[in-house]
């Protein structure tokens, strides 16, 4: 389980603003990438808090959603987007990294003052303006990222599913733009919306059947 081990090791004071940073949507076909940047107030107790925060991955979608506005009592949240259009322009990992940047760019503003350190899921550096370490596999080591794991995942999945409601018929409200077989289906039937990524193949293989559309 995730714990405060990862921050301490920094031998920063308890006070010191070190935020958590992660991402969710490299892997799926359509929408946006999302990053979540959060600074935890270590000084309060966190209670039952503590033990049911764990990477996003091993949560239930129930779980996410019930932790992820409980999380956002105790933390200060800054959230990143990369568009489709980013993604496709930059290659997911350039566009992964811009959203991390915005992602803490936004939780400067609202912390009304510098993150003092940044954890970054992952071993890519996103070349943050403050300190920064990566941490592999960091979601399910550091609290702070995996709350950041948690935030991110319920705010893309939701906007996925307004997505959904505007492009029918691929699922994105239960799949969140990821290749899943109905997904894939939709794809070869309906053609590409323009929330799909045209830099992954399958999306690539679909807009060329559907002339024009590339």
């Amino acid at each position: 389980m995730p714990d405060f081990s990862v921050e301490n090791s920094l031998g920063l004071q308890e006070k010191a603003a070190i935020a958590g940073v992660d991402e969710v949507g490299r892997g799926p076909l359509a929408g946006p990438v999302t990053a979540a940047a959060l600074v935890i107030n270590r000084t309060r107790s966190l209670g039952a808090l503590s033990v049911l925060i764990d990477d996003s991955k091993r949560l239930s979608a129930s779980r996410r959603t019930a932790l992820a506005p409980v999380i956002q009592t105790i933390a200060t949240v800054g959230l990143g987007w990369a568009s489709r259009e980013e993604i496709d322009r930059l290659n997911i990992l350039g566009a992964t990294m811009l959203a991390m940047r915005r992602a803490v760019e936004q939780l400067t503003m609202r912390l009304e003052g510098p993150v003092d350190f940044a954890l970054i899921d992952g071993n890519r550096d996103p070349g943050l303006a403050c300190p920064s370490r990566t941490v592999v596999k960091g979601d399910g080591l550091s609290l702070s990222i995996a709350a950041a794991s948690i935030v991110a995942k319920v705010a893309r999945d939701r906007a996925m599913a307004d997505l959904a409601a505007r492009h029918p018929g691929y699922g994105w409200e239960r799949n969140a733009g990821y290749g899943t077989a109905e997904h894939l289906a939709a794809l070869d039937r309906l053609g590409p919306t323009p929330e799909h990524r045209r830099s992954f193949a399958p999306v690539w293989a679909a807009a060329k059947k559907f002339d024009g559309t590339l």
